[in-house]
């Protein structure tokens, strides 16, 4: 009996929780400075209304901390009317991981050098605003990011060959702005990860570097631009590719003796040059989108696997293309 009344108040005593491992860290005070300079530089906008000394700024609108730290490890500032340039007091968050400036077509200038010293970035994202100047150089020393999207801005100038040095990109938006020159032939020497490429809408010239075939890209989007020559490097039996828009460019070449891997499941060469015909090995994809209008193709079109699933519009204005589901061979 009196052991059982000794182990009870045991028991109850263990079954009490315990604040200290319970409660995340409170904000690091020297970010919470950060985040006030940045505040103040952008107009003390109604968006960061939440940024007050009398709730912890962990629990700020647009802000992230590690919950053991209390450091901030993201700030995603999006969609607001919030006007200015991007604050070069971002660099002084060292432990940040994701910065986003996003939907905010106010914001304007260039993109800071600051941004050098997040050290521990994986994510960037400077899209939908009115950014401008170049695609910076500089941008290749965040070597941990795994996603960088610059898309939907004003930016201007070639596009730096350094990026290639970002062993650990996953994806790489720098698509509708205003970019001119050549794609780097440093884009052929990604290692480690091989990016998703997206490029189009810009003022894109020459021709793709071959040595982007020596990689397996996934996804390539360089539509509307003005390329010219061969886009064959990115096909082949062996390659991984599964989504291909490489559209209203100046591409031209003889596609005849393209092989299309299994694994693409988009293709769309629409309003090229493209002269040759279609490969059978076209029937044996599970197509999701297929568009190879507006070129100089003959031949008749390949029968079954996925390509009679699509109307005439995926096919019209070739040369001498023929076959279901286009008029037949030897008509109008």
């Amino acid at each position: 009996m009196k052991i059982t009344i000794f182990v009870i108040p045991i028991l109850i005593f263990l079954s009490l929780p315990t604040p200290s491992l319970s409660l995340s860290k409170p904000c690091n005070k020297n970010d919470q400075k950060v985040l006030f300079q940045i505040k103040n530089s952008l107009g003390n906008p109604y968006h960061l209304a939440s940024w007050q000394t009398t709730l912890d700024c962990c629990k700020w609108y647009c802000v992230k901390c590690n919950k053991t730290t209390g450091r901030i490890i993201e700030l995603t500032i999006f969609a607001g009317n919030i006007s200015g340039q991007i604050p070069p007091e971002v660099g002084n968050l060292p432990y940040l991981q994701t910065l986003m400036f996003h939907k905010l077509t106010n914001l304007t200038g260039q993109i800071p050098s600051t941004i050098t010293k997040l050290t521990h970035l994986t994510s960037l994202t400077l899209s939908w605003t009115n950014l401008s100047g170049p695609v910076h150089s500089f941008l290749s020393q965040l070597t941990n990011l795994n996603f960088l999207d610059l898309s939907f801005n004003n930016l201007t100038g070639s596009i730096p060959p350094e990026l290639s040095k970002l062993t650990n990109l996953g994806a790489l938006h720098l698509d509708r702005n205003k970019l001119t020159g050549v794609i780097p032939e440093s884009f052929g020497t990604f290692t480690g990860s091989v990016p998703d490429l997206y490029l189009s809408h810009n003022q894109l010239t020459g021709d793709i570097p071959k040595s982007l075939g020596y990689l397996n890209f996934s996804r390539v989007d360089v539509s509307r631009n003005q390329l010219r020559g061969d886009f064959s490097m990115f096909f082949g039996r062996n390659k991984t590719i599964q989504i291909a828009d490489l559209s209203r460019n100046r591409f031209w070449f003889d596609l005849s003796k393209v092989e299309f891997p299994a694994s693409l499941t988009y293709l769309d060469f629409n309003h090229n040059k493209v002269y040759g015909s279609l490969s059978a090995t076209l029937t044996g994809l599970s197509l999701q989108g297929l568009n190879v209008s507006y070129n100089s193709l003959c031949g008749k079109i390949p029968q079954g696997g996925d390509l009679q699933k699509f109307d005439h519009s995926t096919y019209f204005h070739n040369r001498c293309l023929c076959g279901s589901p286009f008029w037949a061979c030897g008509g109008p």
